[in-house]
């Protein structure tokens, strides 16, 4: 076998070979005989079928496999030969040529290798950036909040008109074209004026009037809305029974240790130091997410240079095309279809992003072997039942249809990219 190997750059190698038709027949021979041991060929004990009887029933299946022994022996040979180790390999080799003759196969292979990236600068990549602070008064907003969210609701003292925060109990039943509709009606129901809990407008058209009072409320349905009610006009009779007010609360050690309630000897002053932190850290984790992790991935991106696997940057280009496509209508389909030279001039258009894509992806990847960060598959699932609890959804359901659908890997990779770029912006905090 003639071998000619080269490494085309850092990531990608290519071997090509001409494999004589002896060495076929060789392989076919070698393989057969290996069956006879084992075929059940009927008129025949098994491990005494004769070689020709092998080849005669299995013939093709034969040739393909000698033709396999033939590749496999070539990419050993030629990834040797390059001193490239099978770890290093991403994905399957891809079969650029095979000509056939009558004397010979022409063959040509390329091979994808795991980029090595030089990461002794990555932290120069970190943006300058100061922790946000939490002011007094931003402290006392929040345990104004926490207060409100902790005091009862009691009777307004006079029949006064409702305003916006005040919590009014109405009997309600709501109608469509004069029709009462099913779930429309409810009593004692109490509703916060400005919670934006009902349909939009009802609560507005509530500010203003008075306990014992009876309205006429209109309003529609949003076209989002579930069931046959999208869309709809409806008419609401609604009687304010009750108007209740939040109860001043006093803000003190007392309400401490009611909003920390596993804390000994909780005071005030443990409460607005709780609350500057937790402040704090909701400020960083905003200014991460919105403004330094973007901008941090973008410039390792743009500053770390290393050569990509051609195949894997093809691939995330027939991502994007597939993704267009389910986006297209038939009759640009067709046209794609008939014009093979539109179809690699679309593609061309995804090329960039799909470079930065795949860039991003081993960068992060590199940075996470380095640094011993991972995500186990424990998190993944915690991370979408908690995301499918929010939403109302069945969390198991949910898990499931990621993991059928194969999203699973996405997500993981979402999860680490976050962490990899959270544990560089929390090095260059701390």
């Amino acid at each position: 076998m003639e071998i000619k190997s080269t490494k085309i750059n850092t990531a990608n190698a290519e071997l090509t070979a001409t494999i004589s038709m002896d060495e076929i027949n060789a392989n076919i021979d070698k393989i057969a005989k290996q069956l006879s041991k084992t075929a059940n060929v009927q008129g025949f004990r098994k491990g005494k079928v004769p070689i020709a009887i092998v080849k005669k029933q299995y013939g093709k299946k034969l040739v393909e496999d000698a033709e396999s022994e033939a590749l496999r022996e070539l990419l050993a040979k030629g990834l040797k030969e390059l001193e490239i180790a099978n770890e290093s390999l991403l994905g399957e080799p891809n079969i650029t040529k095979f000509d056939k003759s009558d004397d010979k196969i022409e063959v040509a292979i390329k091979v994808a290798i795991r980029p090595t990236i030089d990461l002794s600068d990555v932290s120069s990549s970190v943006p300058d950036f100061t922790k946000p602070e939490s002011s007094d008064a931003d402290v006392d907003a929040r345990i104004k909040t926490l207060a409100e969210s902790q005091a009862p609701l009691v009777d307004i003292k006079r029949n006064r008109k409702m305003r916006l925060g005040d919590t009014a109990i109405i009997d309600f039943e709501g109608f469509i074209d004069g029709v009462a509709f099913d779930g429309g009606k409810a009593e004692g129901h109490a509703l916060e004026l400005g919670s934006n809990q009902f349909i939009p407008g009802f609560e507005d058209q509530l500010v203003g009037v008075k306990r014992d009072e009876e309205v006429t409320i209109n309003v529609t349905f949003p076209e989002n809305y579930g069931g046959d009610l999208a869309g709809k006009d409806a008419e609401f009779k609604v009687n304010v029974v009750g108007i209740k007010v939040k109860e001043e609360v006093e803000i003190n050690d007392e309400l401490a240790a009611k909003i920390l309630p596993g804390e000994e000897n909780a005071t005030l002053e443990k409460l607005k130091e709780q609350v500057k932190t937790q402040l704090e850290n909701e400020a960083l984790s905003k200014l991460y997410n919105e403004d330094l992790k973007p901008k941090l991935l973008e410039t390792l991106v743009n500053s770390l240079h290393f050569d990509l696997p051609e195949s894997i940057v093809e691939q995330e280009i027939d991502m994007a095309l597939n993704k267009k496509a389910s986006t297209m209508s038939e009759d640009e389909i067709n046209e794609l279809r008939e014009n093979q030279d539109k179809v690699n001039e679309l593609r061309e258009t995804f090329r960039e992003e799909a470079v930065k894509s795949v860039k991003a992806t081993f960068i992060i990847d590199t940075i996470a072997l380095e640094k011993n960060i991972k995500i186990q598959e424990q998190e993944i699932m915690q991370t979408i039942y908690f995301e499918a609890m929010q939403m109302g959804q069945d969390p198991q359901k949910a898990y499931e249809h990621y993991k059928d659908a194969g999203y699973l890997p996405a997500i993981q990779m979402s999860m680490l990219e976050d962490r990899v770029l959270s544990t560089l912006l929390n090095e260059k905090l701390a």
